[in-house]
Formats: C-alpha cells, sequence, structure tokens
C-alpha cells in the first residue's frame, strides 16, 4: 500500500531524477537482500553483488524501453519503473543462486581445485568447471520458466494484459519480449557475479581462502 502512494507521487512528478533515484534504491536493496541470503559473511561482498544486479538488469532495461519499446520519453515511469523492478527481481534471485553455488560447489570440489592449484593452474581454470556450474544453477528458474511459458505458466505480465482488456495475442507478444529480457539481465547478472566473485575465494598467495570455505 505504501510503495502505491510512492509510485503515484514520482508518477506525478514526472522527473528522469526522482525516478532513476527510485530504481538505484532498488538495486541496492536488491543488492542487499542478494547478500543476506548467504550462509557466510564476506567482506565486499555487497558492492559486487549490487553492481552484478544493477548492469544485469540495466543494460536489458535500455535495451527494451530504448529499442523495443520506444518510449518517449525515455524516463517515462510507466514502463521504467515496472520493468526495471522485474529485471532487478530476477536478477537478484539469480545473484543470490549463483554466490550459493559456487561456495557450496567449492567446498565440495576441494580437493580437486587444490589439485589443479599444485599443478600450475591459474584459480580462473581450477575452478572454471565450477563457475560454469553456478551459472547453469543461477539460469535455470529462468530457463524453466521459458520452457512452459503460455504452456504451463500464464505470466503476471500477460495475465494482467488480458484482464485489462488486452487482445492475447498483443498481451503473448510483450510476454514473449519480457521473457527475453528477463532471460539478459539474469545472464548478464550470473556472468558478471562470478567473474567478479570467484577471485574472493582465494588468497593473494592464490591458494582457496578456508575461511570463506570451511
Amino acid at each position: 500500500m505504501i510503495i502505491g502512494y510512492v509510485l503515484k507521487y514520482i508518477f506525478n512528478l514526472n522527473k528522469w531524477y526522482f525516478i532513476l533515484l527510485m530504481i538505484f534504491i532498488m538495486a541496492l536493496i536488491a543488492g542487499h537482500n542478494a547478500v543476506k541470503r548467504q550462509k557466510v559473511k564476506i567482506a565486499g561482498l555487497f558492492p559486487i553483488v549490487s553492481l552484478s544486479i544493477f548492469l544485469g538488469a540495466g543494460i536489458a532495461v535500455a535495451a527494451l524501453i530504448i529499442l523495443i519499446l520506444r518510449a518517449s520519453p525515455w524516463y517515462e515511469p510507466q514502463y521504467l519503473i515496472p520493468v526495471s523492478g522485474m529485471m532487478l527481481g530476477n536478477a537478484m534471485n539469480a545473484a543470490a543462486l549463483a554466490i550459493d553455488r559456487l561456495i557450496g560447489e567449492t567446498k565440495n570440489r576441494r580437493l580437486e581445485i587444490e589439485a589443479a592449484l599444485s599443478l600450475g593452474a591459474s584459480p580462473f581454470c581450477a575452478i572454471r568447471p565450477i563457475l560454469s556450474e553456478a551459472a547453469r544453477a543461477a539460469m535455470m528458474p529462468t530457463i524453466n520458466a521459458m520452457m512452459v511459458v503460455g504452456i504451463v505458466q500464464l505470466p503476471g505480465m500477460m495475465t494482467g494484459q488480458i484482464i485489462g482488456g488486452v487482445a492475447p495475442e498483443q498481451s503473448v507478444r510483450y510476454q514473449i519480449i519480457i521473457m527475453y529480457m528477463l532471460a539478459t539481465s539474469v545472464t548478464i547478472s550470473c556472468i558478471t557475479i562470478l567473474y567478479l566473485f570467484y577471485r574472493k575465494l582465494f588468497t593473494k598467495e592464490e591458494q582457496l581462502d578456508f575461511e570463506i570455505i570451511q
């Protein structure tokens, strides 16, 4: 209820800087929530997660608003805020899953990583299979949703438009675009966070940091 009144106030103002400020705050809250889900407390994780979420969602939203919807003005809150919320929410879930799986798999395959390091592999080469596994696990919910959308599941945007009187075929077009943009947001966020975060699992001497993976 409160956010409904906040959105009404921002919609009435229709100022681009207030709209971007709200989206920035949403991204910070998403980053905080993703970090809070982790069992292990790691220094410097919050800015990495927030940056990854903001980057993934930002690129997807920019492509959707500017290239596809072609909203005029580009900061039209009716489009920008709801779409940003969807992208940020999915990117947040993917980021949390990616970190959780990366830490868990590193713990389970610690001996494998240490063997690779002892044979001269770099930290990235030693942990690369685990990075791929973490990315796959983080993207799985989005991929599963894309496989059954319209067949098993009628997503919220499509359902809401149909209830609002929009023709079903038009609602489907919008939903297809949204699903692809969600996949884009999740993919970019996963790649970014895994690339920036994996190095924190190693010490400066390129050994596993047992304070994190114990």
